[in-house]
């Protein structure tokens, strides 16, 4: 059973930065496409970047040149860097996983139905 479990939000003010982290459990693939999502009141999830079982990535125009994602595989941890934050950036952050092979940009833009496991996020909020 795949278990994602994420932490490190807290309150920063803007313009500070946060490191997210994931830990994951149960993978038992190689072949996984994982990533960061976030939502707040009213909106859809809306996604922040991916990593595909290739190392690429595809990031949200919102947070590119802001954020950076690592992942280590063999520790199962996916980490979420992120720098230059504003009040927008506030939201509750989630770590997600599908098993996809190659490419998995797609799934950005699909929200809670672009990928199959889901943590329960860890909230960030951001001051002015």
């Amino acid at each position: 059973q795949v278990e994602l479990v994420e932490s490190g939000g807290g309150s920063v003010q803007a313009g500070g930065s946060l490191r997210l982290s994931c830990s994951a459990s149960g993978l038992t693939h190689s072949t996984y496409c994982m990533g960061w999502f976030r939502s707040t009141p009213g909106k859809e999830r809306e996604g922040v970047v991916l990593v595909d079982s290739n190392g690429r990535t595809t990031y949200a125009a919102s947070v590119k040149d802001r954020f950076t994602i690592s992942q280590d595989k063999t520790k199962d941890t996916l980490d979420l860097h992120m720098n230059s934050l504003k009040p927008d950036d506030s939201a509750l952050y989630y770590c997600a996983a599908d098993l996809v092979i190659g490419d998995c940009s797609a799934s950005l833009g699909r929200g809670y139905y672009g990928m199959d496991y889901w943590g329960k996020g860890t909230l960030v909020f951001i001051s002015s």
